[in-house]
Formats: structure tokens, sequence, C-alpha cells
């Protein structure tokens, strides 16, 4: 862990700047190595008197799979500069191979999740809860209609994070 420091998880940053802007990906362990996804839907924020880490995961995704059978997923951000990288894993599957290796993103397993090296910073999180988005739940129907046209709704899940993992560059 020499390329990090641990730092409190409240001091992380700017939650809506950090998901929406810059996307996150959201990564699991798969087997011997891991696998990511890209997302740009999620939340940081306090619940149940813990800092977490919300995200949102449609079934057909590899990475769902993962998260279901993984008690740890890891949200890890980063700057500009891999962006080309973070595009290709929101295009590419895991099923197809490794990702993650042709994306140029290396990795370090901590606490069962991987931690990417060029990330600037790594939520290393524990899920709490997890559901279904359901139609009924809707109150606008435009939302609905417009992002789940073919009712794939996303199943979520709510992470305490437990270390917060900045590099020391």
């Amino acid at each position: 862990m020499s390329r990090f420091e641990i730092i409190d998880p409240k001091k992380a940053a700017d939650a809506i700047e950090l998901v929406g802007k810059e996307w996150m990906l959201i990564g699991a362990a798969d087997g011997e190595g891991a696998n990511a996804m890209t997302a740009s839907w999620g939340t940081l924020g306090t619940l149940w008197g813990k800092p977490v880490c919300i995200c949102y995961i449609r079934p057909q995704r590899y990475t769902f799979g993962l998260a279901e059978e993984n008690d740890r997923l890891s949200f890890s951000f980063f700057g500009k500069n891999c962006r080309e990288a973070l595009a290709y894993c929101g295009k590419a599957s895991g099923r197809d191979g490794d990702k993650l290796a042709d994306a140029g993103l290396n990795y370090q397993m901590i606490d069962g999740v991987p931690v990417f090296d060029d990330a600037r910073m790594t939520l290393v999180c524990r899920k709490l809860y997890s559901d279904w988005l359901r139609e009924d739940s809707f109150v606008d129907q435009e939302v609905l209609n417009t992002c789940y046209p073919d009712r794939d709704l996303h199943k979520y899940y709510v992470c305490e994070i437990e270390k917060c993992l900045i590099t020391e560059d």
C-alpha cells in the first residue's frame, strides 16, 4: 500500500463532482483477478450514521454477478488522463477477456477488491443493503420511460465506505 494514504472518508471530496462528472470504476473480485465497470450514476453521502456509496448496476452487466457474489466493492476515481480507459471499461465486457489489461489499468487487491494504480482515490466498501428499483415506485414516469425504455431496471447497493485511499503522488 505504499502508493496510497488512508484518509477519513468524510474528507474524500465533493460527491457530485466525483460521480457525475468524473465517472468511476466499480470494481469487484473475479476469481483470481478482478473486473470493473464504468459508472456515472451513484451517490456518496451519509446513511444510517455511516459514510456510504450507493451504486446502480443493471443485471446484464458482468459486474452484476460479481457484486452479488462479493461482500466488498471498490469505487475508483481518476483524472482526465484516464478517460479513454474508463470509456473502454464502459463498453467492453469482462465476460470476453481481461478488459482491465486491455484498458491498460494496473491494480492490486486490497481487502479483497481491486485498487487501481492510476486512480487518484479509491473507496473500499462493504455492502450493507441492496434492492431493485421498481417500476411502480417511479413518481416521475418520464424518468422511467427515458432511462428504462426496455424496463431493465438497476439493482442498487448501499455500501459503507470502510477505507478511502488516495495516491501519494
